[in-house]
């Protein structure tokens, strides 16, 4: 029988569950603001220019989130009844809605990957040679970190091969880096190096960086131009939007450093995990743990229900596997606590 739900719970669903801290709420609440729209408001245009300096690139947009970052950048480089190349478990073609044929007119060719990454050999045999029967190639997407590979890190080699198969074939590349900085201390580099491989790049304010909301875009001046005109065609514009920008601020000048602490917990997690024997544990590169429970003859929903039901939010991830993923809101008691109530139920306790 079900037990009451606590009155505590620890929240390992997504780092999109972060609060804002008191320095982003501060920074919030004093935030100069304009009409962004009219590109006028002071605190947007500095988000905008610290993270294109952050990434390398020349200049940066501010949207709503990484899905409409992700759109906007699509419609930027393509146009209708091209064909996009990109892993056949990436975030743009899984988690967001079509958007990009619905609204962008583009085909989605997917490549299996392996943890997120494609072979560069069949990226290349993916390109659409000149054929009146073909639709032109008109961009190449990589995701890192790889959300559904469980956060894998997409390495340093693969990026530099697929850029250079984008430079041979006039392709251009971009990047979902939701999670571009767990991405470079995992790869012990700079986001600026990974960006670097890349066109365009879009990265989440909102996640380990724990903004309450938005993404940004980067790329060349002319590119982001563009993109600012498909934003205002997909209702982006959000006038006197410093208020939010302010936070974003503050997440890219105080929140990075503080990703390694979520990978060292992750770690922790998976270690703990791994001890438990009906249970299949993915190590961790970043901040996200896969562990498989079909050994324990529940389904994924199931243990979801019953882990909830020991205060402890996780996402199903398929049939038989969970995600968990570290964040600044959760810490070691935290991730004991997790331990705990896997060890009740699997011991019929719970």
């Amino acid at each position: 029988m079900a037990t009451a739900m606590p009155n505590k719970r620890v929240d390992f669903r997504s780092d999109t569950v972060t609060r804002p801290t008191p320095e982003m709420r501060q920074a919030m609440y004093e935030a100069e603001v304009g009409d962004d729209v009219y590109g006028e408001d002071p605190t947007v245009n500095r988000l905008e220019e610290l993270a294109a300096h952050l990434l390398g690139k020349e200049a940066g947009l501010f949207v709503t989130s990484g899905t409409q970052g992700n759109l906007i950048a699509v419609l930027t480089h393509t146009f209708p009844g091209q064909e996009v190349i990109l892993e056949s478990e990436s975030h743009i073609f899984y988690y967001e809605v079509g958007g990009a044929a619905l609204i962008g007119g583009v085909q989605l060719r997917t490549i299996p990957g392996k943890r997120g990454a494609m072979e560069p050999a069949a990226v290349e045999a993916a390109i659409r040679p000149h054929d009146i029967h073909f639709p032109p190639t008109g961009l190449i997407c990589v995701e890192n970190t790889h959300n559904r590979a469980g956060g894998a890190v997409i390495p340093i080699s693969n990026m530099s091969a697929l850029a250079a198969i984008g430079k041979k074939y006039s392709v251009p590349l971009h990047l979902d880096g939701a999670r571009i900085f767990n991405a470079a201390y995992a790869l012990n580099t700079s986001a600026q190096e990974i960006a670097a491989y890349f066109d365009s790049v879009s990265c989440c304010l909102s996640k380990g960086l724990a903004a309450p909301v938005g993404s940004i875009i980067v790329g060349r001046k002319e590119w982001i131009e563009r993109a600012r005109k498909w934003r205002k065609r997909l209702g982006g514009g959000m006038r006197q939007a410093g208020v939010l920008a302010a936070a974003g601020i503050v997440a890219l000048e105080k929140m990075i450093d503080r990703l390694p602490e979520d990978h060292k917990l992750a770690k922790y997690l998976a270690a703990g995990l791994a001890e438990i024997p009906q249970l299949e544990v993915t190590p961790p590169d970043t901040n996200i743990v896969l562990v498989d429970v079909k050994q324990t003859r529940l389904t994924a929903s199931d243990m979801v229900y019953r882990l909830a039901d020991q205060g402890v939010l996780v996402t199903a991830f398929g049939p038989s596997t969970i995600r968990l993923v570290t964040h600044k809101d959760v810490d070691r008691g935290a991730a004991d606590w997790v331990l705990t109530a896997m060890k009740n139920i699997i011991a019929g306790e719970a």
